[in-house]
Parts: C-alpha cells; structure tokens; sequence
C-alpha cells in the first residue's frame, strides 16, 4: 500500500480538457449510539466554475436538516477550501497533513420531513433553520491509500466539535471517516457503485466499496483490527440489495477483508443530480447506518449508493 503524501492533502491542477473533472473532500461523523450522525461533501469542479457543497445532520425519530447547493463559486485562491455564497460561508482546513482536519459552516439548512423530496426538483422546498458546526476530524492510527485506479485515500477519525441547529447546540463526541479523490470526470448518470465506512463496536475500522459491475465483483476494501496499524485489503467486495419507495434501500450486504457485513439504514441524506445539460436525474441516497457482522459484532457508518437514470 502506498502512503500518502503531506502534499495529497492539498488541491491538485485540473485536466482542462475534461469537462467534470473533479475534486473531492468528504467528512462524515456518528455517534456511538447511533442516535446523530452528519456528513460534509466538497466536490470542486474547476473547469465548471463551481462547487457543490453539501451537508446535513441526521437521526432516528427526527427531520433530516440538509444544505445541498450546486452554484457556489469557486474558492478565491488555489489551494483554499473557504466557500461563500448567498447564506452559506464554510471553511475547511487540513491542520496537520494525515492527521488533523477541521470543517466549519455558517448556513441555512433546509428541513425536510421525507427525505426522498430532494429527488422532486433542483429546489426541493420546505422550512428553513440556522444550521452550522464546528467539528474536527483526528485520524485513529492511520490512513488508506487506495490502489492505483484512482487517485484517492481514505482516514478512519475520531470526530469532536459542536453542531448548531435552531436554538439546538449538540456536543459531538464521536467516530467518522474523510475522504479526498482527485483526477477524475465522476459520472454519477453512467456508473454505479455502494460505498461504505464505519466501525464496529471493538474498534475494527473498515472501508469497502462494490457494486461497480453487474458480472463482477471488483472493489476495493480495507480492515483496520484494533490497536493494528496494519491494513488488511481486499479487491473482491461483493454486494447486495434491496430497494424501497423511491428506490431508497431497505438493506444492503457487503463482504471483504473477512468481514460479511449487514447493513440496515437508519437515517437518510439523499441527494438529488441533475445532469448540467441533460437535467437527467441520478439518485444518489447516503444514510446513516447500523452494520452488523456475520460473527455477531456491529457498529455504526456511512453508506452510499450510486443510482443512475434507469
């Protein structure tokens, strides 16, 4: 596995000539409950002029708080992470490369009963409330180059900070991943795929991403054993699920690096995509989750599915 390097943390120069070129940074947070959970999405589109931010708090028994906006100019300088656009000012900072990161915002989250309403329309409608945080991601004992298809890593982290909401201000003490990817035209209407994140109960920290074929089960899966520094990996995550209204998973199951992982949603923060030209819409639901192994361990993550215009 290769390491990753101070100078992966910063911006990287855009391939001019390929139109969604894209670069992303990705926090999440949860609680060990489960009962609160969050994730931040910077995706820089250069060659587009724009950036899409998305953010959100979620948990059982309560409305998901979301910002989800695709017109956010660029940052003013070249390696910044500060945005600003109409109610909306968040910053995000690399502390310390590989082991310290901290995500700030200032906006207005929009209040959404049923979830699946961001799929309705570009401008989903509904309440809106003073929605910010404070919160700092520190690395639990390393991070994960992926292999050399893509330019990306992934960093197991413990998460602390505060959240803001309404007249609501939740202390977070809790577990996260983030993420950075470069070099690349993401295609959310062509490609499919399930990716996942978390940490059982005894402190194994994995990472697995599938679903990419239907033929086939290449991947890419990491397992992080407690008190080791030692990731095991896998290119073979398999994948299955199953959908609900609006295409919403009920369930999901992934395996790798010895895990057999069940995962039941908990709390969605769907996203809807439409495509900049053709206005065809991917699905693109994210929730909060429980994960349970095949050996009667569990925990709690993050997971995403892909879903492209069917």
């Amino acid at each position: 596995m290769a390491l990753i390097e101070p100078s992966d943390e910063q911006r990287h120069t855009p391939d001019e000539q390929v139109e969604l070129w894209n670069e992303s940074y990705y926090l999440d947070w949860f609680t060990d409950d489960l009962s609160l959970g969050g994730y931040v999405r910077i995706g820089l589109y250069p060659n587009l002029d724009r950036v899409w931010y998305w953010a959100c708090l979620v948990g059982e028994g309560r409305p998901l708080v979301t910002v989800i906006d695709h017109d956010v100019s660029m940052p003013t300088s070249g390696q910044s992470l500060e945005l600003r656009h109409d109610g909306l000012w968040a910053d995000h900072t690399v502390e310390t490369p590989n082991e310290h990161m901290s995500a700030n915002l200032e906006a207005f989250g929009l209040v959404l009963e049923d979830p699946a309403d961001v799929y309705r329309s570009s401008e989903p409608k509904g309440d809106r409330v003073p929605f910010g945080f404070e919160l700092d991601w520190e690395t639990d004992r390393g991070g994960y180059m992926w292999p050399p298809v893509t330019p990306r890593y992934e960093i197991p982290c413990r998460v602390s900070g505060l959240v803001m909401v309404g007249d609501e201000r939740i202390e977070v003490q809790g577990w996260g991943q983030r993420d950075h990817s470069w070099g690349a035209a993401r295609d959310w209407w062509s490609n499919k795929w399930v990716w996942t994140a978390g940490r059982l109960g005894d402190g194994t920290r994995f990472h697995g991403v599938g679903g990419f074929f239907d033929d086939a089960d290449w991947g890419v899966g990491y397992r992080l054993d407690p008190e080791s520094t030692e990731f095991a990996e896998s290119d073979e995550v398999p994948v299955e699920y199953a959908e609900g209204r609006d295409r919403l998973p009920t369930s999901t199951r992934i395996a790798h690096t010895g895990l057999d992982l069940q995962v039941t949603p908990l709390a969605f923060s769907p996203v809807g995509l439409f495509h900049p030209h053709s206005g065809a819409l991917a699905r693109f639901p994210r929730a909060l989750a429980r994960f349970e192994n095949s050996d009667g361990r569990s925990g709690g993550g993050w997971i995403e599915w892909n879903q492209p215009p069917e």
